[in-house]
């Protein structure tokens, strides 16, 4: 299924008065709005069957009958079907698309759905009226939507949200130089996640979920359907709606909250067997003269210069014991030298939570090429839950050579790499001598080596490729480690600068 020409087209219709950054917000509604209609008349049509059949027992003659078995919203709900009021359904949007009064059709219809579906109170936007977008520009992408290509009633193991979501997110917000990495994580990033940790069965959390990317491919790892329960918290009010769309169009139903996860847990004290996340990287200003002394996520201090190491105690502190946090971070927090990030990543070190570093390649992401690695934290390093005991050893794998450019910006990680990276992972993790060292790209190495090195968490310090390469530090450490050097060789400067003037005072 080829979506590239009708989702160009569509965006036609909105270059001139929307933002590309902002495209998502009109698209994916409709989007949504479709599925939910389909699903229903899909559902009502079986309904209407089933009361035509003379052999059935829900049978009637009586038409007043047959009408309250057609509109039972068991019928619907029972089946995880929402129900659609007549006015609200898609077949009504096509039929009115060229109407003057489509934007104020379109925010009835969200308004009627939600009004009949507490569980979609908040998640339908009614934007259409106070938008730019032209009536006559709305009716075009009803119609446009309208082809079977987007009916998400044929999978075709392609998920249509998602080729969506990466053609507007991808294509145009990165274009126009948007961050579409804060509610979009790169699909191969999401599954080498997933696969590493291997969700089977359970609970899982991301407090940074964005548009649910990580529930998706959790939910699609395992075999076991309904399986796992999910539960996010995300920032932005449109991600969120976004997010339950997105779960809820693929048959999820995950608890995603609004709120600041650093500085409004709405999770406190609750712990999951899996933690996954992509939290957005090197915040400053963040709040953390907010975070109260006693908070009992810290195992260290926070800083305002980055807000990194407190991303990672709030992942430990929601992880059961026997779980896994696994997540993605800027390379600089493998190796910052800021006192209050250093002194907790020494602590997770000391007090054996850090499980496997993963190096990645650069562009993966969107709208940077900057590269990234892969953190998990584990609590269950002393053999609980099936694992080997691991506690004095930390896994490193460089994948800085893996991935190919799909574009001259963008790479990804082919299938084959994500099974060769994860299967290191379980191997080391789970034992039978199964676990090699691979000169270049993985090395199990000693907790006491990693301390001899300053607590550095490299992988090219340990694997054999050499010394950290000069990016992985941040530029604003970067810049306050050289202002230091400078200011102390001012310093010799002026003292050799006194001892040559005494030496020349002697002379004369």
């Amino acid at each position: 299924m080829d979506l590239q020409k009708d989702l160009f087209e569509a965006a036609n219709r909105m270059r001139a008065s929307i933002s590309p950054g902002d495209y998502k917000h009109i698209v994916l509604p409709l989007i949504f709005l479709r599925y939910l209609s389909l699903r229903y008349e899909k559902r009502r049509a079986e309904v209407e069957q089933i009361v035509n059949d003379p052999n059935h027992e829900w049978y009637s003659d009586d038409p007043e009958i047959r009408e309250e078995i057609l509109n039972d919203p068991d019928q619907y709900l029972s089946q995880r079907v929402y129900i659609i009021p007549e006015e609200a359904r898609w077949s009504h949007l096509v039929k009115n698309a060229k109407q003057p009064n489509t934007k104020e059709m379109v925010d009835n219809a969200m308004k009627l759905i939600a009004d009949e579906n507490d569980d979609l109170q908040g998640i339908l936007p009614r934007i259409y009226q106070s938008s730019n977008l032209p009536a006559e520009n709305l009716g075009e992408l009803i119609q446009i939507f309208s082809r079977d290509k987007f009916s998400a009633q044929n999978h075709d193991s392609v998920d249509v949200l998602g080729r969506v979501y990466e053609y507007f997110i991808g294509n145009f917000a990165s274009s126009e130089g948007q961050r579409g990495g804060e509610f979009y994580t790169p699909a191969s990033i999401v599954r080498l996640l997933v696969a590493m940790l291997e969700p089977m069965s359970g609970t899982v959390f991301d407090p940074a979920c964005g548009s649910g990317g990580m529930f998706l491919q959790s939910e699609q790892y395992t075999p076991n359907k309904h399986a796992l329960s999910f539960y996010g918290q995300e920032v932005i009010e449109n991600t969120v709606r976004l997010g339950k769309m997105n779960v809820l169009l693929h048959g999820i139903n995950a608890d995603i909250r609004l709120g600041d996860s650093l500085l409004n847990d709405l999770f406190e004290g609750q712990q999951f067997d899996y933690v996954i996340a992509n939290p957005p990287f090197n915040m400053k200003l963040w709040g953390a003269d907010k975070i109260q002394r006693n908070d009992s996520r810290l195992i260290g201090p926070v800083t305002d210069r980055n807000a990194n190491y407190m991303w990672m105690q709030h992942f430990l502190a929601h992880v059961k014991d026997g779980g896994t946090a696994g997540f993605v971070m800027a390379n600089g927090a493998m190796t910052t030298n800021t006192a209050e990030e250093k002194e907790v990543r020494q602590r997770l070190i000391d007090e054996g939570y850090v499980d496997c570093i993963v190096q990645m390649p650069e562009k993966l992401f969107f709208t940077t090429g900057i590269p990234c690695c892969l953190f998990f934290l584990s609590k269950n390093r002393d053999g609980r839950k099936r694992y080997r005991a691991r506690k004095d050893e930390i896994l490193f794998i460089d994948a800085r050579q893996k991935g190919s450019l799909v574009n001259r910006r963008q790479k990804t990680l082919s299938q084959e790499e994500i099974d060769e990276i994860a299967t290191v992972y379980h191997a080391f993790r789970n034992g039978n001598n199964e676990y090699t060292d691979v000169a270049g790209f993985c090395n199990a190495a000693k907790v006491d080596e990693v301390k001899a090195n300053d607590y550095k968490l490299t992988p090219g310090i340990y694997v054999g490729t050499g010394a950290i390469d000069e990016d992985d530090v941040p530029f604003d450490e970067k810049m306050a480690g050289l202002t230091e050097k400078l200011k102390q060789q001012f310093c010799e400067a002026n003292s050799l600068q006194d001892k040559i003037a005494k030496n020349l005072e002697r002379l004369f």
